[in-house]
């Protein structure tokens, strides 16, 4: 059902519900929808059919498109760029080891190396479908066994070349090929390597609880606990294997079933996230006086979610120390982030000495230090926070990017955003131990500020990394730099103008999925599920930035916190309107409780600081 109610009209389907039909994502789909039962003749596969053969079919999709195909046995493995797993065996010093590579992409590429090297690819042959699929997915005429594959080892449909491969990439991949398909693979070195990633695997299956870091090499190392423990040589020993076990017993962690079918969504869960965002609302709202149990139950889910494990990581397997951090979703996946650990640390402190956690757990000091000493420890070089590992290499590494579809993989850059909320948190915290480590924080906080101003556009605004797009990374700039002192800055001020220009006639704000795509403000007369050209969520953005940075415009404020509440429906909900989450800059992420939980805390702050100090501001004047 979900296949069938996003094919979009030319036949395809998007990389996410608001974006355009892509190859990588057709292909993909198309053969899903095959695979779960659709015969060729489907309406639904006939439109997707037309679809890839008017864009050069199969041949003329993605890379990781052409990896899933090859080992489903409808691509060759000689038509996709190698991946070696001999790249994990070099020096740890060397520039271009993989463990310098930001982890979303190391960890992806470190299953796909491994079912490369073992030439893993399904019988296609022995099944009548994926038989049927050799010819499918290529334009009629084209004979799957006359293809000659190695020449379309880079070839892409335009519509997928957001990060064209650099030649460098495209020579370095040459040369692997040579070494895969003519004088090698040199069995020893084959062999060595492949231990190391098994044994990597295993680390990352057992720390990470069989989730892994994301629904991609989740399920890339579903395929290999099963090549592993015997594959289609043992299929029986495969299937009954304590890890493939595992693996397919954490598949619901990823899935559910929606008004639109059954999904997979992008981790195992927001819930860190979305609870520390939602406590700090509610608590700037002083919701803990009307609502002091539920209050109460988020802060303790929060504090249990804590990380407590690899106080000094395991650099065999290039994971840093990660004790103190909070991760996206719960503690056992065992991937802790900048900003969520910042934004859940805050949660955990705005509720301290409240007395609606007289009956809950108890958090002690080391937990708060624990949180100290990781954020302290994830700062760059440059001054900024970057998400889930310092930085280990260089911008230039962009130039290694083979995927394609996602622009800036390669390396975990320092981001604004989880800047400013480690910056935040570490101020937070100051407060209520101002003995500890005071010199290290306010250093940290200092160097923090001045990355948020020299990553400032001209135009005054920031660019929203992990959310669509320009108001939220608004909002987070200026809350650093408010939080540093720097709240009169010019570069507060610049903030505040570009965010008022961009206020809309109905008094609100919104920004189109291309702000993120095109990383330039975009804001159509009609937005993606929306009545306008406003949402809730980028209005509630900026309004936080606006009231954070005690912006003297209040009638423009006003007008703003009008737009929400004239938004909210009788149920106390607001609807859900256009995406506003992204990855990577292509890919847009669904935040469900964004819609309530950034409109909210607007409202509070409205009505608990804002327009009560601009009241008395005014008086005094």
């Amino acid at each position: 059902a979900y296949l069938r109610n996003h094919q979009q009209a030319d036949g395809g389907w998007g990389t996410h519900l608001e974006s355009p039909s892509t190859m990588f994502c057709s292909a993909l789909n198309y053969v899903a929808l095959r695979l779960v039962g659709a015969c060729k003749d489907d309406p639904a596969c006939v439109l997707g059919r037309g679809f890839l053969d008017r864009h050069g079919g199969c041949l003329y999709t993605a890379p990781w498109s052409k990896f899933w195909l090859a080992f489903l046995g409808v691509y060759d493995l000689k038509g996709i760029a190698p991946v070696p797993p001999e790249l994990f065996m070099l020096p740890s010093w060397f520039p271009l080891h993989p463990g310098r590579f930001w982890c979303h992409c190391r960890m992806v590429y470190l299953p796909m190396c491994y079912l490369y090297a073992k030439r893993f690819s399904y019988d296609a042959l022995s099944d009548p479908v994926t038989t049927s699929l050799r010819e499918e997915l290529y334009p009629e005429g084209v004979k799957y066994d006359q293809i000659e594959w190695h020449k379309y080892m880079f070839t892409i449909a335009k519509m997928d070349d957001y990060t064209p491969v650099h030649w460098f990439m495209k020579v370095a991949e040459q040369i692997f090929a040579v070494y895969e398909w003519t004088i090698g693979p040199w069995k020893w070195l084959r062999n060595w390597s492949l231990r190391y990633v098994e044994e990597y695997m295993q680390a990352e299956d057992e720390v990470s609880n069989y989730l892994t870091i994301g629904p991609v090499s989740k399920a890339f190392h579903i395929v290999t606990a099963w090549v592993k423990a015997g594959g289609a040589t043992d299929p029986e020993g495969a299937r009954s294997s304590e890890a493939y076990r595992a693996h397919l017993a954490r598949i619901p962690a990823y899935s559910w079933v929606a008004e639109d079918g059954l999904k997979v969504q992008g981790y195992n869960g927001s819930m860190s996230w979305d609870t520390s965002f939602a406590l700090q609302a509610a608590v700037e709202g002083e919701v803990y006086e009307a609502y002091p149990e539920m209050c109460a139950q988020a802060w303790d889910w929060i504090a249990k979610e804590q990380v407590r494990i690899l106080p000094t990581g395991d650099w065999r397997f290039w994971r840093q120390a990660i004790r103190g951090g909070w991760g996206f979703s719960t503690a056992e996946q065992a991937w802790p982030v900048s900003d969520t650990t910042a934004e859940a640390f805050k949660a955990i402190l705005a509720l301290k000495g409240n007395s609606c956690l007289v009956e809950k757990r108890i958090f002690t000091d080391e937990q708060y230090f624990d949180s100290v000493e990781f954020l302290l420890s994830y700062q760059n070089g440059d001054g900024g926070w970057a998400t889930y590992e310092n930085n280990r290499g260089w911008p230039w590494y962009e130039m290694l990017n083979p995927a394609c579809v996602f622009g800036h993989i390669m390396i975990d850059y320092s981001y604004v955003e989880c800047s400013s909320s480690a910056m935040q948190a570490l101020v937070s915290f100051q407060k209520h131990f101002p003995e500890h480590r005071v010199s290290e924080i306010r250093s940290a906080v200092e160097r923090g500020a001045d990355f948020i101003e020299a990553m400032q556009r001209e135009d005054g605004s920031w660019y929203g990394c992990w959310g669509n797009c320009f108001t939220y990374g608004c909002w987070f700039g200026i809350e650093g730099l408010v939080c540093a002192g720097r709240g009169e800055s010019a570069a507060v001020r610049r903030c505040k103008t570009f965010l008022l220009k961009k206020q809309n006639m109905d008094g609100g704000w919104g920004e189109d999925f291309a702000s993120c795509f095109n990383r330039e403000y975009s804001s159509p007369p009609a937005l993606y599920g929306c009545e306008g050209s406003s949402t809730v969520v980028c209005t509630a953005w900026a309004l936080l930035g606006l009231m954070g940075g005690a912006c003297t415009d209040i009638d423009a404020v006003k007008r703003g916190i009008d737009f929400l509440m004239s938004k909210q429906l009788p149920s106390g909900d607001w609807a859900q309107e256009n995406i506003s989450g992204v990855f990577n800059r292509s890919v847009g992420i669904t935040y469900t409780a964004f819609r309530n939980v950034f409109p909210l805390w607007a409202l509070a702050r409205y009505a608990k600081v804002y327009e009560p100090d601009m009241r008395s501001r005014v008086f005094l004047a």
